[in-house]
């Protein structure tokens, strides 16, 4: 198939920018602390090497993209030993985002720009044998360099504006041509996948947001227990994933309760652990005492507050504590999925800001597997009652477990998909 004049003339002019648009990302990721060796990676410039064996590449532009794919990456480097997986996205913020969760094996790149030269010389070094695009972006120079490379395409997550998919419309041949390499296409909405079934792409479905998949929980049981015992006996919560002004929300819960359940202690997990200085501030400012994990504190010391500012262990909390706040949910944040705590077989509390993930809360509202609250108030009445009808708490996580089971399935689905489209599909033909 032949390039259409409407792309010879975006490929140009892509070209005639590349100068430019290189000045200015590559000054912005080494503004941001970004070395200039890694700062390069968008030149195309690889700064890692190349393994044996099959790679399946992951592009995720922003940050939220970005930190939907890890549990999917994680299960795929699981079910092959011969399979490796490249991840790239184009801030620092993405970058500094997937640091602490992108599995062990994978490697993150820097992406390359949208411009032939970059394309082809990221390529000629990482030779994937799939490309996965995560999220709603349609990159016509990247699309086409991996077409001539015969690197097949999937798109996961893939959501098109009308506006957008009406831009596409108006130029069949183009669109025609650009999508020529899509082999795979699994779209956030219905209205997605019908615009790009319209565009061509008769294999496009519908399914459930990467956001919704999670890793089936692994606690180490001796960890597990040595938390339990340190408790000795102790009351617990957790308020996972806490934004700033979402700690003194539930810290002025989490005071109300003490009235009643003095012994009671509060897991406090910030969505971002670096937070942990500004947050310990806040709970002593609530006039509650707090033991720190960064800082050598554990369970054992009796402390009010246990604020969990390091990574890696929240699987260990939802497993330990029978009652769970998911926030993210009184932040204007868009909320967090509550897949973990689902499977982590613990009852999950939320807030009423949950744009993100409005039909995963309505799916377990529907299931009567959560709790909605409004406040504070609301947070502190919802927890004395669970606390005190403990078998309450058990009938909603034994309500929410089925519910990320359906995650975890679709995790197994996309990630045999990819394999085996990656396993079918050769990269045999050279650049162009």
């Amino acid at each position: 198939m032949r390039p259409t004049a409407l792309f010879r003339l975006y490929k140009g002019l892509s070209t005639f920018a590349l100068p430019f648009t290189a000045r200015h990302g590559i000054n912005k990721l080494r503004a941001a602390g970004i070395s200039i060796d890694r700062a390069h990676e968008r030149l195309g410039h690889a700064t890692a090497e190349r393994r044996a064996g099959s790679l399946i590449w992951f592009h995720a532009a922003d940050v939220d993209q970005v930190k939907s794919v890890p549990a999917l990456i994680a299960h795929i480097t699981t079910q092959t030993l011969d399979t490796k997986v490249l991840l790239t996205s184009s801030t620092a913020a993405s970058a500094q985002g997937i640091a602490h969760d992108l599995p062990q094996g994978a490697v993150h790149q820097f992406s390359p720009f949208e411009s032939t030269g970059p394309m082809k010389r990221f390529l000629q070094h990482w030779r994937p044998d799939l490309c996965v695009l995560v999220g709603s972006d349609l990159w016509p120079n990247l699309l086409d360099t991996c077409a001539n490379a015969s690197v097949p395409v999937a798109l996961l997550d893939a959501g098109l504006s009308d506006s957008d998919a009406q831009g596409w419309k108006r130029f069949p041949g183009t669109a025609d041509y650009v999508l020529r390499g899509i082999r795979m296409a699994h779209c956030q909405d219905i209205r997605s996948r019908n615009h790009l079934r319209d565009m061509g792409l008769a294999m496009a479905q519908h399914g459930a947001k990467l956001n919704t998949t999670v890793v089936p929980t692994h606690v180490d049981p001796a960890a597990r227990d040595a938390a339990f015992n340190a408790l000795k006996g102790r009351p617990i919560w957790v308020a996972s994933s806490t934004h700033p002004g979402e700690e003194e929300q539930v810290l002025s819960a989490h005071a109300r309760l003490l009235l009643d359940h003095p012994n009671l202690c509060l897991i406090l997990a910030p969505h971002d652990p670096e937070r942990g200085n500004a947050v310990a501030t806040v709970v002593q400012n609530a006039g509650l005492s707090v033991a720190r994990s960064s800082t050598g504190g554990t369970l054992g010391d009796g402390a009010q507050v246990f604020l969990a500012d390091t990574k890696g262990q929240t699987n260990l909390w939802y497993a330990l504590s029978p009652i769970v706040f998911q926030a993210g949910t009184f932040a204007n944040v868009g909320g967090h999925a509550p897949f973990g705590a689902a499977n982590g077989h613990t009852a999950i509390l939320h807030g009423p800001n949950y744009a993100r993930f409005s039909d995963t809360y309505a799916a377990f509202q529907q299931q009567d597997a959560s709790i909605e609250v409004k406040d504070s108030d609301a947070l502190a009445a919802e927890i004395h009652d669970l606390l005190t009808h403990p078998s309450r708490a058990a009938q909603l996580a034994a309500r929410a477990r089925p519910l990320a089971q359906n995650g975890i399935d679709l995790l197994a689905r996309l990630s045999d998909q990819l394999l085996s489209l990656a396993d079918t599909e050769t990269n045999e033909t050279p650049l162009q």
